[in-house]
């Protein structure tokens, strides 16, 4: 068969009529709702645009590889330019093309995709998911931008001839046979005047770069500016070029989509810094790579996570085939995750029409449950292989593996095997290690263990030493979501309870049978009260008369561990009742040693007045101990503190 004779006869037959139509529609007049209401950020034209590109150009690979087309194939960058003399943006692909009924079929009708006719008739020659791809609805996002577009197209088949189809917005449309020779589509966009901020350069590389950074296939950015003198023509006068300034804006191979045997660490690195350039390097990675029961890769980081760690939080962006579809991936992760940082990319992962919003349904679940199960494996085989390595991260990802513990039942099951507990000086321990050492020396007359933690090592240091005399063990517990941690060991641990060191007199903290007798007798515990409620004459604290070692402090300042973890909860976003508690006075329980021997020189002193001015300083020297003390009342308590001594 003469080929080119018959696309003559066809091109003649064409010429003489240029076709006029309707678009089929599901309702009277689309664009209006497009405009609107279905894509809510004008922007993502372009994405679309480029994405159907891609799908033309990958198709048309796929045929290749199916032996299904057998010219060149050639150059297949995908081009994107802009005019802004005449306001116009140009999106062309050398992939599949369009004839003239195709044009009316997948653009004209655009409830149909012909993505499934086309599968089905290449379902048997490989994996037909990997040539799906729509030339639908996604295509009518120009009319958001554009007063009128124009698609030309010339299809990969053999005899076939160029067809231009026009459509200024309206359900009207023209197609036209067109003489363009070369395979492949174009799609112009005349852009409105309420869109011409996006004719720009910045503004238009800037969605590309947002959007099209890891598509598969090489897009190339142009600008054309006819401005550009080019010397003077015969009579003198300027002349005018169009120069077109090109550059590769994509990265069409991102680490993602590379199996993780081809990588190293600094490959790893390398991406991270390409995603987050001002970012200190993460401390480890997980690479994700499933294809059963859906299919998800990906590769997620673990930052040096800051105790400020909402800052921290929406770096995880996610994609479906490459194309950049948002970073608020909280449907898809679970909340403790989000403070990865990363990329994800799903087909599975359903998204509406414009694809810019995460549908919740079954596949989005699993996903979730095998990133969280992935994460936990991770950190389970990182504890074994190498724990002392493990330890110096600890610190950092503490937060994060607390964070997940407090949110997640499943990944606190699994966490137990590698959340550290570590103490004052330094050491770690993980949960069930702790509690042996513990136990013999800090089980309570009630058979409670009690875990001993301090939130600022600094500040309550003279508390520390008095657990350290009785060899107790006492926790750092100093990371932003602590006070919500300690409460969820509380409610997973068996007869446990954890009380900050400085929140009452050490043995009341520990009680134990063998309490210390008093020297003072009943009489003399009331004179001492009186004396101290006289010298201290604050409301707010709780006076009581203890019989404790000698060797303690004269007067011990705390405030409950109940009122202390509310306060410490509301600070760190508890709701409600907790901020109520946030803002409730602070009030204290003054516990003054009745055995030591301050309170004896208090008794013997000479007068009121001198007893009042000892049990003053006792009492400011408890306040000191819980930095309480400040501006005027330091400065009475140094100037009273040179008087005693001289």
């Amino acid at each position: 068969m003469d080929l080119s004779k018959n696309n003559l006869k066809t091109e003649r037959n064409m010429a003489e009529v240029a076709e006029k139509g309707s678009i089929s529609i599901h309702t009277e007049n689309i664009f209006p709702i497009i405009k609107k209401f279905l894509y809510s950020d004008h922007e993502i034209f372009l994405r679309e645009l480029v994405s159907n590109a891609v799908d033309a150009t990958q198709k048309l690979k796929k045929l290749a590889s199916l032996g299904e087309f057998n010219g060149e194939l050639g150059d297949l960058k995908i081009e994107v330019s802009f005019d802004k003399k005449n306001s116009t943006i140009t999106v062309s692909d050398k992939g599949l093309g369009m004839t003239g009924d195709e044009i009316k079929k997948y653009i004209n009708q655009i409830a149909f995709s012909g993505a499934t006719e086309f599968v089905e008739k290449f379902k048997d020659k490989g994996d037909a998911k990997d040539i799906i791809g729509k030339f639908g609805l996604g295509f009518y996002s120009a009319f958001m931008v554009a007063d009128k577009v124009e698609v030309v197209s010339k299809s990969y088949k053999d005899g076939t001839q160029g067809a231009r189809w026009e459509c200024d917005g309206s359900t009207e449309f023209e197609l036209s046979p067109d003489k363009k020779v070369t395979r492949g589509t174009d799609v112009i966009l005349h852009i409105n005047k309420d869109s011409e901020e996006f004719l720009d350069e910045y503004r238009l590389k800037g969605i590309l770069e947002k959007y099209c950074r890891f598509l598969p296939v090489e897009i190339k950015f142009g600008t054309k500016d006819e401005s550009v003198e080019d010397g003077v023509d015969k009579d003198n006068k300027p002349k005018y070029k169009t120069v077109t300034t090109d550059r590769i804006i994509n990265n069409t191979s991102p680490i993602w989509a590379k199996a993780p045997l081809e990588l190293k660490d600094e490959d790893y690195l390398k991406f991270y810094k390409e995603l987050y350039p001002f970012s200190e390097d993460p401390l480890f990675w997980i690479h994700l790579n499933v294809d059963y029961p859906f299919n998800l890769t990906g590769v997620l980081y673990f930052p040096k996570i800051k105790n400020d760690f909402e800052i921290q939080r929406n770096k995880i962006q996610l994609y479906s085939r490459q194309v950049f579809i948002t970073d608020e991936v909280k449907d898809v992760v679970p909340d403790f995750l989000m403070l990865l940082h990363g990329v994800l990319d799903s087909p599975d992962i359903p998204l509406n029409v414009s694809r810019s919003y995460l549908q919740s349904d079954s596949n989005v679940k699993k996903i979730s449950s095998h990133i969280t199960k992935k994460v936990a494996d991770k950190l389970v085989d990182m504890f074994i292989k190498d724990r002392k390595e493990f330890e110096k991260k600890w610190d950092d990802i503490a937060v994060f593996v607390r964070y997940g513990m407090i949110s997640d039942e499943k990944f606190y099951d699994k966490s137990k095997e590698f959340s550290l507990l570590k103490n004052v000086d330094g050491q770690y321990f993980t949960m069930n290690e702790y509690a042996d050492k513990v136990k013999p020396n800090q089980t309570d007359k009630d058979g409670n263990v009690i875990y001993l933690y301090t939130t600022d090592k600094g500040k309550q240091d003279a508390f520390i030493q008095a657990a350290k005399e009785k060899a107790y063990d006492v926790l750092m517990m100093d990371g932003v979501l602590d006070s919500h941690f300690i409460g969820n060991l509380e409610q997973k641990l068996e007869k446990t309870q954890l009380k900050r060191v400085d929140s009452e007199i050490i043995d009341k903290l520990i009680t134990k049978s063998d309490a210390v007798a008093s020297v003072l007798s009943k009489e003399e515990e009331e004179q001492v009260k009186g004396i101290f409620e006289k010298a201290i004459n604050n409301k707010a604290m709780t006076l009581a008369i203890e019989s404790l070692s000698p060797n303690d402090l004269p007067v011990t300042i705390t405030m409950s561990e109940w009122m202390r973890r509310m306060k410490d909860m509301a600070r760190t976003g508890g709701g409600g009742g907790m901020a109520f508690m946030g803002s409730m006075p602070d009030s204290y329980n003054v516990a003054i040693n009745g055995n030591h021997a301050i309170v004896q020189k208090i008794l013997k002193a000479e007068n009121e007045e001198q007893k009042t001015k000892l049990a003053k300083q006792a009492y400011d020297l408890g306040l000191l101990s819980q930095n309480l003390l400040t501006g005027a009342d330091l400065t009475s308590f140094i100037k009273r503190s040179v008087e005693l001594v001289g």
